[in-house]
């Protein structure tokens, strides 16, 4: 506990209001009595090319803007049509046949049909397509397990069978497919404006969404527009979407509260109750779907040694950290699985502080008296991790005690998710709001070590063979309670190797006015303003 109180007492309050250069636009009454939204966030977007994203922040935005073929059901996690109307698998698992829309068009004015789906499939997957830049598209090699031509890669084709028709083959059955094409990596963009760009969409995003990309300035604003050719009758309530980048929780709380912005991300959790009471506010809930948690790079000394990482966890007072900063808005971790995920080991059994045995740990490994390093943190909060610069230094006074001297670094938000991709760092706090409610999505994305190639999302480097053949196995079977008992197993395994320490599962927070109607939050990202309306 005297960690977490050194870190209360040299913790740095952030103070600020406003935004920063957004006030040209009032908060949900623009000019001309149109409604527009000003969404108010921690970090500005990396990229609006839906494809090469890697981040939350780039996400909020691109899927307001690109449609996906399958998307869940708001607020749950049922399956239902976007732009495919229906899907279906054959009898032997390794071919699915997809419906389109129809009389739908890309907001430049072109049309949807199979021939973009084709086009955007093959942009992903073969790396000599003329398209194929603008990144390193990595989440479909992490989620497919490669490119064309890389022989664990589980896309074998994409068909056109006719205009509105797509088929996809796989090289086996491939249980958690359509879960994955709901993640907004894989959300279709117009076949024009890659070829007008070259490929290179960053900052030239066409969709089929319900709103239209319009200016970005960069770590300040994004504005978009009503798509006024929508495909649902009705939608987009709102005229104008603009994302507002204010980097403190705080300061982004008293921007609410001075109506110049109209909705928020990142409440503080200790600010949550003053939310709820505040007449003219509402506090919103998200779904947990995520992990935030403390990785090491496993193939830099001394964390290449099991036992300085067992060490480590024997150190980290998780109880703690989430008593004194998320005030009743998480759950310590024991694995990356949340506890309502189907693949989640509930006999698994987390290392209990044992200061003593850390140190012993610590002298076996050959570092008596403890060592110097670094520790990554992100300079603005995600929603896994509301309080990074707080929880860094509870961190650091925690390694303390067994003699382990922490120095913290930090880094713009792009920079930093470079760094830490190209595992550039000795440690680092980082996290994950998993994508789909498909337990792979946290354990072959952070685990596998097909992804501990840079840029990686197996952020600790972390190579088990053991560990990729049971995850593996568990892509390619259908049945759940079998895919679950292999999940378990594996997190028996990582558990002991401890390449990265889950600290909490967070419940996110949101705020806003009270004249904001219709928001319905997911735990798995994806188009959330469509059918948000201002009544003033």
């Amino acid at each position: 506990m005297s960690a977490v109180a050194t870190a209360l007492c040299s913790a740095v309050l952030l103070a600020g209001c406003g935004t920063s250069g957004g006030g040209n636009v009032a908060a949900g009454s623009p000019p001309g009595g149109n409604k527009t939204l000003v969404v108010g966030r921690g970090g500005d977007s990396v990229t609006l090319d839906p494809a090469n994203a890697v981040d939350s922040e780039s996400f909020m935005v691109s899927d307001e803007i690109f449609e996906t073929l399958v998307r869940y059901k708001p607020g749950t996690s049922e399956l239902a049509p976007d732009l495919a109307t229906s899907w279906t698998p054959s009898s032997d698992g390794i071919s699915w046949t997809l419906k389109l829309q129809q009389n739908v068009t890309f907001q430049d004015g072109t049309p949807f049909n199979a021939d973009a789906v084709v086009e955007n499939v093959e942009r992903w997957w073969d790396p000599s397509n003329p398209y194929h830049k603008g990144g390193t598209f990595p989440n479909f090699k992490s989620d497919f397990g490669g490119f064309k031509g890389d022989k664990d890669c589980v896309l074998k084709d994409v068909k056109k069978i006719d205009d509105y028709t797509v088929e996809l083959d796989l090289t086996h059955p491939f249980a958690p497919l359509m879960s994955i094409l709901t993640q907004g990596s894989y959300a279709i963009v117009s076949p024009q404006s890659l070829k007008q760009y070259n490929g290179d969409i960053k900052e030239h995003p066409v969709g089929t969404g319900a709103f239209e990309f319009v200016s970005w300035t960069q770590n300040d604003k994004i504005v978009l527009k009503k798509n006024p050719h929508y495909r649902v009758s009705g939608e987009p309530k709102l005229d104008q979407l603009i994302f507002q980048v204010i980097k403190d929780n705080s300061a982004r709380l008293n921007a609410l509260r001075s109506g110049s912005i109209d909705f928020m991300e990142g409440v503080n959790p200790s600010d949550a109750s003053a939310v709820k009471a505040d007449p003219n506010l509402q506090l919103i809930t998200a779904p947990s779907n995520n992990v935030g948690y403390f990785a090491m790079n496993t193939q830099v000394k001394p964390f290449n040694d099991p036992r300085v990482r067992q060490a480590i966890a024997m150190t980290i007072d998780k109880k703690a950290i989430v008593d004194a900063y998320l005030n009743g808005s998480a759950v310590v971790a024991t694995t990356i699985l949340p506890p309502q995920n189907w693949g989640f080991d509930s006999e698994l059994q987390d290392y209990k502080v044992d200061i003593a045995k850390a140190k012993q740990l610590l002298s076996e490994a050959g570092y008596p008296h403890g060592f110097k390093t670094t520790l990554y943190v992100m300079a603005v909060p995600r929603p896994y991790m509301p309080q990074p610069d707080k929880i860094g230094a509870t961190l650091q006074a925690d390694l303390k005690q067994i003699g382990i001297d922490v120095q913290i670094q930090t880094y713009d938000w792009a920079t930093y998710i470079q760094k830490v991709l190209s595992g550039q760092h000795p440690m680092c706090l980082l996290g994950w709001s998993a994508g789909t409610w498909d337990p792979t999505n946290f354990m072959y994305t952070i685990y596998d070590s097909a992804n501990a190639k840079p840029p990686a999302y197996n952020v600790s480097f972390y190579k088990n063979p053991q560990v990729d053949q049971l995850l593996q196995q568990a892509l390619n079977v259908s049945d759940q309670s079998q895919r679950a008992a292999l999940y378990k197993r594996a997190q028996e395994i990582i558990h002991q190797d401890t390449p990265l320490i889950p600290l909490f599962h967070t419940t996110p927070l949101y705020a806003a006015a009270k004249y904001v109607t219709g928001y319905v939050p997911s735990g798995t990202g994806g188009a959330e303003f469509t059918t948000v309306d201002i009544a003033k």
